[in-house]
């Protein structure tokens, strides 16, 4: 179901990719972005939206999918060939199989059944909660934050607050929508962000250049 806090996270969420793909090529530098994070919402999209090939659902749920998948590819891309020297590989150093063999054990105990599709599904629900985990890594270990990077984790964060927001709105507009892994998973992931936001607030407030506490 559309309504105004799905769409406005949709589109918050297209301005965040565009942030840091307009980062690393005007700059021309991926400096400041986590390559680990970069990969893992790669997997998140690639097996969440494999119903592209089997499912149609309509127009705009379509482009949206074809976006986020050719996009977080072409970064990895990105960071991993043309600007690779430019990669900051000595701070980025939160290893990602940490979260993606807890995500896949608890797709497998959370799963509403055990159809492939429906595994994946849950496996890239858990693991985009906290797919962002090694860019505050990173940046915590940069001390002072780009505007931009900072912008583009903002911009996730507020994605992910009006997803919560539509969230609650269909439990009140849906007469059989529960959906409480998303809930669960959803609020996980904003607590994340939550906590970089009030970095981000007190630093704007207090005219100083944003850095996280190591």
């Amino acid at each position: 179901m559309y309504n105004i806090f799905r769409v406005s996270g949709d589109f918050l969420h297209l301005v965040s990719i565009f942030i840091i793909l307009t980062k690393i090529i005007r700059q021309r530098s991926c400096y400041g972005i986590s390559l680990r994070t970069q990969e893992l919402y790669a997997i998140v999209f690639i097996t969440r939206y494999l119903d592209l090939f089997t499912t149609w659902t309509g127009l705009y749920n379509t482009l949206f999918k074809i976006f986020y998948l050719a996009s977080s590819i072409y970064i990895v891309y990105l960071m991993r060939k043309p600007y690779k020297l430019t990669y900051d590989h000595r701070r980025d150093v939160f290893r990602s199989i940490f979260l993606i063999i807890p995500s896949v054990v608890l797709a497998l105990i959370f799963t509403a059944n055990y159809h492939p599709m429906e595994i994946l599904w849950t496996f890239s629900i858990i693991l985009e909660s906290v797919a962002i985990f090694p860019q505050i890594i990173l940046l915590q270990q940069s001390g002072e934050i780009e505007n931009v990077t900072a912008n583009y984790v903002v911009c996730l964060g507020g994605y992910r607050t009006l997803y919560i927001l539509n969230w609650i709105y269909r439990l009140f507009a849906e007469k059989h929508y529960r959906a409480w892994l998303v809930w669960i998973f959803g609020l996980i992931q904003t607590g994340i962000y939550s906590d970089f936001a009030y970095y981000f607030v007190k630093a704007y407030l207090e005219g100083k250049k944003l850095s996280l506490p190591k």
